[in-house]
């Protein structure tokens, strides 16, 4: 079964983050027992060429079995999504979805006409145009699009946008939107949590998936007993930094448990 197959099933998924800019990252991340991978072209500096790239790197990595590849794009952009999905990605991620047009849009431009606004063009989504018309009889069907719940407009028409036809799910950032909401970096609060259960009950009353975000193994569970159905379990720079910090601890007691120096 695909990646986006599992999503649309809502089967209890976790992804990584991916945001600096190096594809051996990527190509690491898919070689491990993560479902999707979740390359940032909105907050990085991440090029569509480096884009394009660690789609590569996340094939690569995942040779033996299927990891889903999903871009989170720097805007609601036609064009953007259409060089996107060229690069043969698996789906993608809109920020900062307002509204039910708003959705209606993003949805379009993942399809080719007649369902939608798509241009037909080489690139390696289509084995370099080998690969048609085999692909244009299928592609509709199998990108994936969430859209992402960031906004105070995006969270009060949330119903709206969760009901869009060929929208596959949604994200609730917690960062974005727990500012929008005035409330910013109170994820443990009883508003925010309460704002959590708007965006799920949304999504699963269309039967939806619903993704989000997390850091720490205190959030993952939150957000797992909460009910989202696909988790994006931290963030490569965030790895780095535990890590390091880590094993600059460990150094440190070693030290203390010879006396020092």
């Amino acid at each position: 079964m695909t990646f986006v197959s599992k999503l649309r099933n809502r089967e209890s998924l976790v992804g990584t983050w991916v945001a600096l800019s190096d594809p051996a990252i990527a190509e690491l991340s898919a070689s491990l027992a993560f479902d999707a991978v979740v390359i940032d072209g909105e907050h990085s500096t991440n090029s569509l060429e480096t884009i394009t790239e660690m789609v590569r790197a996340v094939d690569a990595g995942s040779a033996d079995r299927e990891v889903g590849s999903i871009v989170r794009l720097s805007e609601n952009d036609a064009t953007e999504i259409k060089r996107v999905l060229d690069s043969g990605v698996s789906g993608v991620m809109a920020p900062m979805i307002d509204s039910a047009d708003d959705a209606r849009e993003l949805v379009e431009a993942t399809r080719y006409p007649p369902d939608g606004v798509r241009g037909v063009g080489y690139g390696r989504g289509t084995g370099y145009g080998e690969a048609f018309p085999e692909y244009l009889e299928h592609a509709n069907d199998e990108i994936a699009t969430i859209a992402q719940i960031e906004t105070e407009a995006g969270f009060e028409n949330v119903e709206e946008i969760a009901a869009v036809d060929g929208l596959d799910g949604l994200f609730v950032g917690p960062a974005d939107l727990s500012a929008a909401l005035d409330m910013f970096g109170e994820t443990e609060s009883d508003g925010f949590l309460a704002a959590v259960d708007r965006v799920l009950e949304a999504g699963h009353a269309v039967d939806k998936p619903v993704a989000t975000l997390a850091f720490e193994e205190a959030e993952i569970e939150r957000w797992v007993d909460c009910g989202f159905d696909f988790v994006l379990a931290g963030v490569d720079i965030d790895y780095i930094q535990a890590g390091a910090t880590q094993a600059i601890t460990m150094f440190e007691d070693a030290l203390d448990g010879h006396g020092g120096v």
